[in-house]
């Protein structure tokens, strides 16, 4: 019976993995668009790699992979549109889209790698890239009005 309980535990931690949370980010083209992304540094000991990627947290890594740190520093970057401005030190691993497109729409995910069994901490972001706001004001003329 206990053994029964013990695979049943283990399976359950196999099949459902770390906790995944998603949210929302909203910009426009043309802007640089931070995508927020965060983990706890408590000593040097606790900095760690981790990895951006398109479309949604995969069981293990980042899917179609943008930008990779060892936790000191940027190790891998697939274009230099994609950057890591935050102090990656502190635990910062934002990622800046530079001059979004339309195009930069869609899911991304943030993977830190947690030492442990199933401890990463991944984060879904969806982010929407709007086309830029066009002002529908009449630009405004002055003149001057002379009396005699």
């Amino acid at each position: 019976m206990l053994s029964l309980i013990c695979l049943t535990w283990i399976l359950l931690v196999l099949l459902t993995g770390s906790t995944v949370s998603e949210s929302i980010v909203i910009g426009e083209v043309g802007q640089d668009i931070t995508v927020p992304c965060h983990y706890s540094v408590w000593n040097r000991h606790s900095i760690t790699s981790m990895c951006w990627g398109r479309g949604s947290c995969p069981s293990s890594k980042c899917s179609q992979p943008i930008i990779w740190t060892d936790g000191w520093r940027v190790t891998e970057q697939h274009s230099s549109r994609y950057q890591l401005r935050g102090d990656l030190h502190r635990g910062d691993v934002s990622l800046t889209i530079v001059d979004a497109r339309e195009s930069d729409s869609g899911t991304y995910c943030c993977r830190v790698e947690i030492p442990g069994l199933f401890n990463d901490q991944r984060i879904n972001h969806e982010v929407v890239v709007r086309k830029a706001r066009t002002s529908t004001a009449s630009p405004h003329t002055y003149t001057s009005e002379q009396t005699s």
